[in-house]
């Protein structure tokens, strides 16, 4: 009993650290997807403000 028992305060620190690892790369992924997303809708505004054509699926303003 006490070999799992070490085995488990052994491997929980690595497991949790992992854990929090995940869900912070993960939120952080999130948050710029949602960024790019609001960031595009807010320029295709402008763009219609000025009477601009709108830009291309999968091109970049930069391109333009």
């Amino acid at each position: 009993m006490d070999y799992w028992v070490a085995v488990l305060w052994t491997l929980l620190p690595t497991v949790l650290v992992s854990l929090i690892f995940f869900f912070v790369l993960r939120s952080i992924i999130r948050s710029d997807r949602t960024e790019r997303r609001v960031y595009a809708k807010m320029e295709a505004e402008e763009r219609a403000k000025r009477g601009l054509p709108p830009i291309a699926p999968g091109a970049t303003s930069a391109d333009s």
